[in-house]
C-alpha cells in the first residue's frame, strides 16, 4: 500500500462477533489514516469498545440476525448516502464460515467504495476486488485476521492478536471486593444455554464449594438471574450495559457462560473461560480465544453441526448433561480459588473420573489448545 487508506470494516452481526473481529480491526487501524466499523445494532456497544475504530456506523440490514429487519429502500439510501459521504478507498467485509458477504459487497460498490476484500464460497462477479478463500477449520478470529493480512494489513509490532477492548470500568460498587466467579446463564440462541434448572443447580455447587458467584445477565433476562442466583449468588441481572458487564467479568476469576458473546467479551478482558459449548457449531471455529479455557459439554451430540436454536433432543443432553464435579473442577483447573479453605470431596474427585469419557474437555490459550 502507498498512502494509508481511509477503510471501512464491517461486521453486521452480534456483539460477539464484532468483539471476535477486533484483531483484524486493529490489523487495518494500523495501516490505515481512517478506519470506520460498520456494525449491526446488536453490535454496536462492543464496536464503540474496540481500540482502532475512528468512527462506528450503524445499519440493520435485512439479511443477517434472529429475527432480521425488513428490507429498506430509505433505510438502504440513508446508508449509501453516509458511505458515499465518507469516501472510503478500501472495505473488508468479515462474515461468519456459514454467511455471503455479497449482499454487502453490492452496497459497497453502489456507495463508491474503491477496494473491496472478503470471504467468498459464491461467486462474486464484479463485486469484489479481492475474493478471498478461508483456511478450513480456521477459528472466527483467525479467519478475519487472514483476510485483513492478504488485504495488505498487519498489527503493528507487539500487537499479540488476542481480543482487546478499551478499559472498563471498576465495577467494584456492583461486585463487592472478595474475589469472584462469574455464571453467565443467558444466550440469544437457546440450544447454547444451560437450562435455567441447570444453571441453579451449578450456581448451588459452586457456592456450596465455598466460591462466590456473580450471576450476569442483560434487561430482558432479569427473571432468569433471579432464578439461576437464588440464594446462593450475587444477582446483577439487568445491573450492566456491555462496558460495565466488561468490568465486571475483567474482576472475576473464572467466567462460566455458554457459547455466546460474553464469552468473548470475558476473554477481551484476559478473563478465563469455562465454556459450556453446545456442538450446534462447531467450537474449533466459535470456543473461547487467547485465554485458557476450558471446554465442556458433548461435542459428538446429535444436534452437532445443526446450527439449531433450540435442543432437538429431550433434556439438552449435551449440556444439561454436563456433571457438577465437571464444572467444579473446570473452575479450580482455571484458577477459581474458592473463597473457603473446605477442600473438594473425595465423591466429586471420583465422579470427575468417571464422566471424562462423556465429556470433551478443552483447554488452551493458542489456537490448537490442550486435549485431554
Amino acid at each position: 500500500m502507498s498512502a494509508a487508506p481511509r477503510t471501512l470494516v464491517v461486521r453486521l452481526d452480534s456483539a460477539g462477533d464484532v468483539l471476535l473481529a477486533g484483531p483484524a480491526v486493529r490489523a487495518v487501524a494500523a495501516g490505515s489514516a481512517y478506519t470506520a466499523l460498520l456494525c449491526g445494532p446488536q453490535g454496536e456497544q462492543a464496536a464503540r469498545m474496540l481500540p482502532g475504530v475512528d468512527e462506528v456506523l450503524v445499519h440493520d440490514a435485512p439479511w443477517v440476525g434472529l429475527e432480521p429487519a425488513a428490507v429498506s429502500r430509505e433505510a438502504t439510501r440513508r446508508l449509501l448516502g453516509e458511505l458515499a459521504e465518507r469516501r472510503f478507498d478500501r472495505a473488508l467485509i468479515l462474515v461468519s464460515y456459514h454467511q455471503s458477504p455479497l449482499p454487502a459487497a453490492l452496497l459497497l460498490k453502489l456507495a463508491g467504495v474503491g477496494w473491496t476484500a472478503a470471504d467468498s464460497e459464491d461467486y462474486p462477479g464484479a463485486l469484489l476486488d479481492l475474493r478471498h478463500h478461508r483456511r478450513p477449520h480456521r477459528h472466527e478470529a483467525l479467519a478475519a485476521l487472514d483476510l485483513a493480512r492478504d488485504a495488505g494489513f498487519a498489527l503493528p509490532p507487539g500487537d499479540d492478536g488476542a481480543l482487546r477492548v478499551t478499559p472498563p470500568p471498576d465495577t467494584t460498587r456492583l461486585t463487592g471486593d472478595e474475589p469472584y466467579v462469574v455464571l453467565h446463564p443467558g444466550a440469544a440462541v437457546p440450544a447454547r444455554a444451560w437450562s435455567a434448572q441447570r444453571a441453579a443447580r451449578a450456581v448451588a455447587a459452586l457456592a456450596a464449594e465455598g466460591h462466590r458467584v456473580v450471576v450476569t445477565g442483560g434487561r430482558g433476562e432479569r427473571e432468569l438471574t433471579a432464578r439461576v442466583a437464588g440464594r446462593h449468588a450475587l444477582d446483577l441481572g439487568g445491573a450492566t450495559d456491555l462496558r460495565q458487564l466488561a468490568g465486571v467479568l475483567a474482576g472475576a476469576r473464572v467466567a462460566v457462560t455458554g457459547n455466546t458473546g460474553p464469552a468473548h467479551l470475558a476473554a477481551a478482558v484476559g478473563t478465563p473461560v469455562v465454556s459450556l459449548f453446545a456442538p450446534v457449531v462447531p467450537a474449533e471455529r466459535w470456543r473461547p480465544y487467547g485465554v485458557p479455557f476450558v471446554l465442556l459439554g458433548d461435542q459428538r451430540a446429535a444436534c452437532a453441526g445443526t446450527r439449531a436454536r433450540r435442543c432437538p433432543t429431550p433434556g439438552h443432553p449435551c449440556l444439561d448433561g454436563i456433571g457438577d464435579a465437571e464444572v467444579l473442577a473446570a473452575v479450580a483447573e482455571l484458577g477459581g480459588g474458592r473463597t473457603t479453605d473446605r477442600p473438594v470431596g473425595m465423591n466429586n474427585l471420583t465422579e470427575t473420573r468417571k464422566t471424562a469419557h462423556q465429556t470433551n474437555v478443552t483447554k488452551g490459550a493458542n489456537e490448537q489448545g490442550v486435549a485431554r
